[in-house]
């Protein structure tokens, strides 16, 4: 008897090797290469092979006739946003999220109401048998009869299930429990989710039918899986938020067929999760005015512009080195921009500890809000609250200087449209739009002038 031949694959990378090694060369980690044995004699498979049918051959591009593909919305305004304006027809979606967040709440909401608009919809749940999907159902309120529901983690049941239902959408729940029979190693190996995802791609694209899987996700909050799986799908959703608390951001990090970076807020209710329209009064409705500290910024979602509050706390340090600790922005961020307002406003803060946080859970990444960030510790130093009425837009140079920012006039907008009299901006702004009537609008060309704007009293 033939001796059965092994691999090693690193679970993080997806690199393979013929020894087990405790260090993968591919990407560094550690203890993540597990055997897997192969199979002889098997056919190689093909799950990227076109039938005869579909073989297309080379043609020029300026020959190529292009149509508009019709999108399909769901009566989730926030959802369709994220997607870029809606489903595409044949396109394949991987939703990833911490356990409990909502994930299968979420698409079976969404499969209910295409359900309800009278798509024939195909739920896979490969986690919860049948009994406990429609108890959830229930608890939603759907009732469409072509919403179907399928408990099933074997990929050939799978494929055989949705070609004799013919559904318009497929939603896998979730990509980690699915196995493909001919592949040895356990459900949510490298092997199994790359297969697994090469199939169900295969699926969608020549049937034209739209594939949701949902993916778990690792302790460091990434896709679990080979790094393959993203570059793999047509658009990556990650769904976020507290548990303890009730709002979720969904938000895309790559999308074929939209804009990446777009977010979308949810608030999590008894019935489900409902879409909030203006999500700026929900991060600013328990903002502390008057509090020395605080300051609101217009940043930038994708396509939306978000108005959102940054706390900073700075204290006497009781350490050698002291502490900069951050929430919702870079870390690395903190000390560059301490060091800026220290070198070039003449601040103390060398034995200052700083933490910062971005009040409601979101995390902003973006350089337009340096300027508030320093105008936050600056005026949690001195102690001088800057006005409540007051949104500070601007990036920050090592030399002091404040830089231009994209998309300002829809920041200005947004800030005049809840309230905000004054909008401290880059010079290198003013000019070239018309801002609101009833917001003033101020010019800064460095970060001591923003400081003696807000915090000087003038």
């Amino acid at each position: 008897m033939a001796k059965a031949k092994v691999k090693f694959i690193c679970q993080t990378c997806g690199y393979e090797s013929p020894k087990w090694m405790g260090k993968c060369p591919g990407c560094g980690e550690w203890n993540t290469m597990t055997e897997e044995v192969l199979k002889s004699g098997s056919p190689r498979r093909a799950v990227f092979a076109h039938s005869n049918q579909t073989v297309q051959k080379p043609s020029p591009i300026t020959t190529i006739e292009t149509t508009q593909e019709p999108r399909i919305f769901t009566n989730l305004k926030e959802f369709n946003r994220v997607l870029g304006s809606g489903i595409v027809k044949g396109s394949l979606v991987l939703i990833g999220g911490d356990p409990g967040i909502g994930k299968s709440t979420l698409l079976l909401q969404v499969s209910s109401q295409l359900a309800d608009n009278g798509h024939d919809v195909l739920y896979i749940s490969g986690e919860e048998s049948v009994k406990q999907t429609k108890l959830r159902a229930d608890r939603l309120g759907v009732k469409s009869n072509k919403l179907l529901v399928l408990s099933e983690t074997d990929l050939s049941f799978i494929s055989k299930a949705i070609d004799e239902t013919n559904p318009a959408f497929v939603v896998v729940d979730s990509i980690q429990t699915v196995y493909h029979s001919e592949i040895s190693s356990a459900p949510g190996s490298v092997s199994q989710v790359r297969e697994s995802t090469a199939e169900l791609m295969r699926i969608a694209k020549t049937k034209g039918i739209a594939v949701f899987i949902v993916g778990h996700v690792t302790k460091e909050g990434s896709i679990a899986g080979p790094r393959l799986l993203e570059h793999m799908v047509d658009t990556v959703l990650y769904f976020e938020g507290e548990r303890h608390h009730t709002y979720r951001i969904l938000r895309a990090v790559k999308n074929r067929f939209g804009s990446t970076n777009e977010m979308g807020i949810f608030e999590m209710k008894e019935a489900g999760l409902e879409e909030v329209q203006n999500p700026s009064e929900i991060f600013l409705e328990e903002r502390s005015k008057g509090a020395a500290g605080s300051t609101v910024v217009a940043s930038m979602e994708g396509t939306r512009s978000v108005l959102v509050e940054i706390q900073a706390l700075i204290s006497p340090t009781s350490f050698g080195n002291p502490r900069r600790m951050a929430t919702g922005i870079d870390h690395n961020r903190v000390p560059l921009l301490m060091a800026v307002l220290e070198k070039r406003v003449g601040l103390l803060l060398q034995n200052q500890d700083a933490y910062l946080k971005v009040a409601g859970g979101v995390k902003l990444d973006e350089p337009a809000i340096d300027l508030a960030v320093a105008v936050s510790i600056a005026s949690s130093f001195k102690d001088e609250p800057p006005k409540p009425t007051d949104v500070i837009i601007g990036e920050v140079g090592l030399t002091g200087e404040v830089r231009r920012v994209s998309r300002i006039e829809q920041r200005v907008i947004e800030a005049a449209k809840l309230g905000f009299k004054r909008a401290v901006i880059p010079h290198a702004n003013i000019g070239g739009w018309n801002p609101p009537d009833d917001i003033e609008i101020i010019g800064v060309k460095n970060v001591a002038e923003a400081l003696q704007k807000t915090l000087g009293g003038s």
